[in-house]
């Protein structure tokens, strides 16, 4: 089996850093502008989406007409712009500072995949190391944002590599679908609880190929382990 993965894909939000107590202020702040209160429950129902979908979502469960989408998705993008360029607004997850500078110093090359907009994908590379990824893939810049395989199709694309011979590291299971559905090997590391029936998919199969409780858990050999696990258990392939 080969050494290394062919290259790590990251997700940004939730994953390498947590932003969510930053979208948190300027979602409360959307919802006030529509004489409405923003509940956990939202927050909930909109976790891994992307902009697109998570609006639609807050929009609906706000009461208030579809109309309204289009200025709130825009006053969410441009108010938590401002709160990631704040002086230590943007923290690093646990594990996330040591998987990186690991994962760089064996030369794996790498990829942050976002369905965050640009405007919010590079304050977050400013702070974690635009040196510690080879490109950069953010949710304006694809067809479609997970959780399909779109982000994680044009990472391995830009990156020259096969997305089978990747491995995609996640912590919503939005994320986790796109993953599996580029063909990547998955990991789940999930930043809030998984809801009831969150170890499977609607079909019943796996959301993931392994869920591990931190970052601090990962590193090569184990990734490059499930790779050659999954490949195998695929028909064909073989165990030693």
């Amino acid at each position: 089996m080969s050494d290394l993965p062919a290259a790590v894909l990251f997700d940004m939000d939730g994953l390498l850093v947590d932003t969510e107590p930053l979208w948190t202020i300027a979602e409360h702040e959307a919802a006030a502008r529509l004489g409405r209160e923003f509940t956990p429950a939202m927050k909930e129902a909109m976790i891994g989406h992307g902009i697109d979908t998570a609006v639609p979502i807050m929009v609906a469960m706000l009461g208030c007409p579809a109309s309204e989408e289009p200025a709130v998705a825009d006053f969410l993008v441009r108010r938590s712009a401002e709160l990631f360029r704040e002086p230590g607004a943007i923290v690093p997850q646990p594990g996330a500072a040591e998987l990186l500078a690991v994962v760089a110093a064996a030369g794996v090359p790498t990829a942050l995949v976002s369905s965050s907009y640009r405007a919010l994908v590079d304050p977050v590379v400013a702070v974690l190391g635009a040196r510690h990824f080879t490109v950069t893939v953010a949710g304006d810049e694809v067809p479609r944002r997970k959780p399909y395989p779109d982000p994680y199709l044009a990472a391995a694309r830009l990156l020259g590599v096969d997305p089978a011979a990747c491995v995609v590291l996640e912590d919503s299971l939005t994320g986790a679908a796109a993953g599996m559905a580029a063909g990547c090997v998955t990991v789940l590391v999930p930043s809030m609880p998984l809801p009831a029936g969150g170890g499977s998919t609607a079909a019943g199969g796996p959301v993931s190929h392994a869920r591990v409780a931190s970052l601090h858990d990962v590193d090569l050999g184990m990734l490059a382990a499930l790779i050659h696990h999954r490949d195998a258990t695929l028909p064909g392939g073989t165990s030693g």
